[in-house]
């Protein structure tokens, strides 16, 4: 039987395109075979602001249902993905407000030996999917995390040509997401999850090999 394995994606959205990158993210992962919680991190701006964008209205009431994260949800993964559009070539407050929350795991350790891996949207092709992507990853190496990007590790990641990450090109929330950035959050999804089950599995055989108290050799 596979080593189970619990992947985190979590996410910030206003007007869908990262929501509908997230459920597409989280149902490849439990296809992977992993167990998976969908989160979103909490929302700061005001109603007023959200009532103004008619998308962003309707993605608030479409995503309702989906618990915010905690956390609990970083204590349980063994992996987490974080998703986010890009504001000016970094990841929104919202998300950031919610890895800020995380200083008490960082102290105690909790946060490190996990699974890290990330996704964004743009409104244009060279409008921050990198540089947003590599900052959030900027973090991962503070919580001692082990990052597992797609890299150019499949034949369709010579076609949306993004190694960092799953990105889309939302245009101004017109243009939705389609087959290639689907094939790319598969591709990505399965990676982290096989590579989540194989750090498990080859830290498990290290500690049972390893001498203990009560073992022959300690």
């Amino acid at each position: 039987m596979p080593t189970p394995v619990n992947v985190a994606v979590i996410y910030y959205s206003s007007t869908g395109t990262v929501a509908a990158m997230a459920r597409a993210m989280a149902a490849d992962a439990e296809k992977a075979g992993a167990e998976v919680r969908l989160r979103k991190a909490r929302e700061l701006a005001p109603r007023k602001a959200i009532d103004s964008n008619p998308a962003w209205a309707a993605n608030a009431e479409e995503t309702a249902g989906i618990a915010e994260a905690s956390h609990d949800d970083i204590l349980w993964a063994d992996a987490v993905i974080f998703g986010t559009p890009t504001r000016f070539g970094n990841v929104t407050s919202q998300l950031k407000q919610f890895i800020d929350t995380l200083g008490g795991l960082w102290q105690a350790g909790r946060l490190a030996d996990k699974v890290y891996s990330g996704f964004t949207s743009t409104s244009t092709a060279h409008g921050g999917q990198e540089s947003t992507l590599l900052a959030l990853y900027h973090t991962i190496h503070h919580f001692g995390g082990i990052l597992v990007a797609p890299g150019y590790t499949d034949p369709s990641k010579f076609v949306d040509g993004n190694p960092y990450g799953t990105s889309h090109v939302a245009g101004q929330g017109d243009i939705p997401v389609g087959v290639q950035t689907l094939t790319a959050a598969r591709v990505q999804a399965e990676r982290v999850v096989r590579f989540t089950r194989a750090i498990k599995d080859g830290l498990a055989a290290e500690n049972r090999s390893t001498p203990g108290p009560d073992r022959p050799g300690s």
